[in-house]
C-alpha cells in the first residue's frame, strides 16, 4: 500500500527540483532562440522522461531511483548556447546523451571519472555556476525589496528548514512580488503541453565546446553524486544500467528538447530517509510518487512556462541564484581543497567563468582543457 509519507515525499522531491532550477531551463531555451512552444516541447519532454526513469527504475529495483535533468547542465547551455541554432543545440543533446549511453554500456563510468580530477570537475561547474550567483545581486539593483525578502527568508531557513528553504524563498518572493503588483497572469491559461519535433544539425565547434561540457557536468556533477546519494542510504543498485539508460532516454527525447537526463541527488535524498518510512525496502513507493507528478508536470509544461512567463525577471534570477548558492560554495570547496590541484583549479575556474570563447569554442571547453594541461605538467614535475 502507497502511504501519505510516500506520496508527500514524492511531491517535495518534484516541488524542490521544479522551484530551485525550472527557471534556468527556460533560460537556457531562450538562449538557443526558442519559442513559447518549443519551451513548452522541453518541459513536456523532460517531465516524460524523468517520469517514466523514476517509475521504471524504482519498480524494477525495488530502491528509490530518482531521476532528474541535469541543473549544472542547464546552467552551461545558458551561456553555450547563445547564438547557436536550435538544430545545432538539438545535435548537441544527442552527442551528448549518446557518450551517457556509451558508458553505460561499455562500464566506462568509473574510468572515464577517474580520468578527470575532482578538483578540475569541481572548479570548471563553479566556473559555470558563478554568474547565476552573480545574477542574484544585480536583480536588486532593480527590485531590492522582493530580492531582501527572498535572501533573508533562505538565510533565515537555510540550516533549519534545508528541504524547504527553495519554495518558501520562492512563496516570501511571490508573496512581495504580489503587494507590489509585479505579477502579470493576463495571458495565463491551462493547457496540455504539445511535443515539438525539432531536426538536428551536427557542427564540430558547438559538438567540441558544448556537447563534451555538457557530458562532463552531467556525469561528475550528477551522476556521480547520484550514486553517492543512494550508497549513502544503503542502497547498491547497479549503476551503469541506471547510466545507460538515462542516455537512451536521452536520445529518445532529445528531438523533443529533453536536453539531459542523469539521476538524482539532493531531490533524491528527500525519498530515502527514515521519515518516508521505516522500512528502507519500502522508500521505492515514494520515488514511484515523484514520477507520477513528473509526468503530470511534463503534462502541463505548456502551464509551467506560461506561470513562470507572469513573474517578474528579477525573481526567476533570484530563485535560481539563491538554489545554486550552495552548490556554487561546495564546487570551489571540492576544487581548492587539494593544494596539489589548486593552480589547476583556479585556472580553470577562472577560464571557465570568464565567457572566453576561442574558435567558436565555449569557455567550459578551454577551462577543463588548460586546467587538465597545467595539472598534467604538475604531476610530471612532481
Amino acid at each position: 500500500m502507497f502511504s501519505l509519507s510516500h506520496l508527500s515525499a514524492g511531491f517535495i522531491a518534484v516541488l524542490v527540483g521544479y522551484t530551485s532550477s525550472a527557471a534556468i531551463i527556460f533560460q537556457a531555451a531562450a538562449a538557443a532562440g526558442a519559442s513559447q512552444a518549443e519551451i513548452g516541447s522541453w518541459m513536456w519532454a523532460l517531465g516524460i522522461g524523468m517520469g517514466l526513469t523514476c517509475i521504471g527504475f524504482s519498480l524494477r529495483y525495488r530502491e528509490p531511483v530518482l531521476t532528474a535533468w541535469s541543473t549544472p547542465g542547464a546552467a552551461l547551455l545558458v551561456t553555450a548556447l547563445a547564438g547557436v541554432p536550435m538544430s545545432e543545440a538539438i545535435g548537441v543533446f544527442l552527442f551528448s546523451s549518446a557518450l551517457i549511453l556509451l558508458c553505460g554500456l561499455t562500464g566506462w563510468f568509473d574510468r572515464i571519472m577517474r580520468l578527470v580530477p575532482a578538483g578540475l570537475a569541481a572548479a570548471m561547474l563553479g566556473g559555470v555556476l558563478l554568474r547565476f550567483g552573480l545574477d542574484l545581486f544585480a536583480s536588486a539593483q532593480t527590485q531590492p525589496l522582493l530580492v531582501a525578502a527572498m535572501l533573508a527568508t533562505y538565510l533565515a531557513l537555510r540550516r533549519r528548514l534545508p528541504r524547504y528553504v527553495i519554495p518558501l524563498s520562492l512563496l516570501a518572493g511571490l508573496l512581495v512580488a504580489g503587494l507590489g503588483g509585479l505579477l502579470r497572469f493576463d495571458g495565463f491559461e491551462w493547457q496540455l503541453a504539445r511535443p515539438v519535433l525539432m531536426a538536428p544539425s551536427f557542427s564540430l565547434t558547438s559538438l567540441l565546446g558544448v556537447g563534451i561540457p555538457l557530458f562532463m557536468v552531467t556525469m561528475a556533477s550528477q551522476n556521480v553524486p547520484g550514486i553517492a546519494v543512494l550508497r549513502a542510504h544503503g542502497y547498491h543498485t547497479p549503476a551503469s544500467p541506471l547510466v545507460g539508460w538515462t542516455g537512451l532516454t536521452g536520445l529518445l527525447l532529445a528531438p523533443f528538447g529533453g536536453f539531459a537526463f542523469n539521476l538524482a541527488a539532493i531531490s533524491a535524498a528527500v525519498c530515502m530517509g527514515k521519515e518516508v518510512d521505516p522500512d528502507p525496502g519500502q522508500r521505492y513507493k515514494a520515488a514511484v510518487w515523484a514520477g507520477v507528478f513528473y509526468l503530470l508536470m511534463g503534462l502541463f509544461g505548456a502551464t509551467v512556462v506560461g506561470l513562470f512567463a507572469a513573474l517578474p525577471v528579477e525573481l526567476v534570477m533570484a530563485i535560481a541564484g539563491l538554489a545554486l548558492l550552495g552548490t556554487i560554495g561546495n564546487s570551489l570547496t571540492v576544487a581548492l581543497a587539494n593544494e596539489q590541484e589548486r593552480d589547476a583549479a583556479l585556472l580553470t575556474f577562472m577560464i571557465t567563468a570568464s565567457g572566453l570563447a576561442l574558435f567558436g569554442i565555449g569557455s567550459a571547453f578551454w577551462g577543463l582543457v588548460i586546467g587538465g594541461g597545467v595539472h598534467w605538467l604538475n604531476r610530471r614535475r612532481q
